[in-house]
């Protein structure tokens, strides 16, 4: 069990991996098409994920509340949101304009740049830890194949967020191989949260499906404060929405036919 869990945790961190390797093979910057496909399809990828791996089994574990069963999902959900809100408050948002710095704040954008994207990490991590942590205690509604196809998921949504983080700094003019790194140690965070969950929820599993719904509001959260707007910014195109229900439609299959 231990190694699948440790592998599992894994996933997550090869897509970003993957996504940062684009600066190999694309030129220096990122198309305003392909960005919007790539944030589009990443937000389908957690809508989706949210819902089928994290909120109904946080209300399948509450059945024994009743009518009362959404309390826990309710409650944590709201927590997720607000400690997301609270990173927003002391971090720079992903999609801040840039364009108004000065030639003189490159490694300032950078550091910020960096520094959003890898906080906003720390909840796809968790999701997949809790998630992994129901699992190993067998909580209703999580399965193995479910946590898998969660970490998948995650990994499906991280490749073009890896991307989008090392392109920007390419452009910039920073040499290819530091970019690279750049965007891998972005999503370095994500195992090392997701095992910290599963070592805190091992302690505390009557609280688990406050723990998963909390990973959701997070991972809501930043799909509707980062990834729709970045979706929907500049000329009028559909190529975003599309790649939304693309990758909603791809999780939910996975999550569904592996759980």
């Amino acid at each position: 069990m231990l190694k699948t869990i440790l592998l599992g945790t894994l996933i997550p961190f090869v897509g970003t991996t993957l996504g940062a390797a684009l600066v190999f093979l694309l030129k220096k910057q990122i198309s305003d098409g392909l960005q919007k496909v790539l944030t589009g399809f990443a937000a389908g990828v957690m809508v989706a994920a949210s819902f089928w791996s994290l909120l109904q089994p946080a209300l399948e574990s509450s059945t024994a509340m009743g009518n009362f069963a959404f309390v826990p999902a309710a409650v944590g959900f709201l927590a997720g949101v607000g400690f997301l809100l609270f990173l927003d408050e002391i971090t720079p948002h992903m999609h801040m304009d840039l364009q108004h710095e000065g030639p003189n704040s490159k490694m300032k954008r950078t550091t910020k740049l960096i520094l959003a994207v890898t906080l906003h990490n720390i909840p796809e991590g968790m999701a997949v830890g809790v998630v992994y942590a129901g699992w190993r205690s067998g909580q209703p509604g999580i399965s193995q194949t479910g946590a898998l196809a969660l970490a998948l998921g995650i990994a499906l949504q991280n490749f073009p967020e890896g991307a989008i983080v090392s392109m920007p700094l390419l452009a910039e003019g920073m040499p290819k191989r530091r970019t690279f790194w750049y965007g891998v140690l972005s999503g370095a965070v994500e195992p090392v949260a997701a095992w910290i969950t599963i070592l805190a929820a091992g302690t505390v599993i009557p609280i688990m499906p406050y723990l998963l719904a909390f990973a959701a509001g997070a991972m809501l959260y930043v799909i509707v404060e980062e990834l729709i707007p970045e979706m929907s910014q500049g000329k009028h195109s559909n190529s975003g929405t599309i790649a939304f229900s693309l990758g909603f439609v791809l999780m939910m299959a996975l999550d569904v036919a592996l759980g």
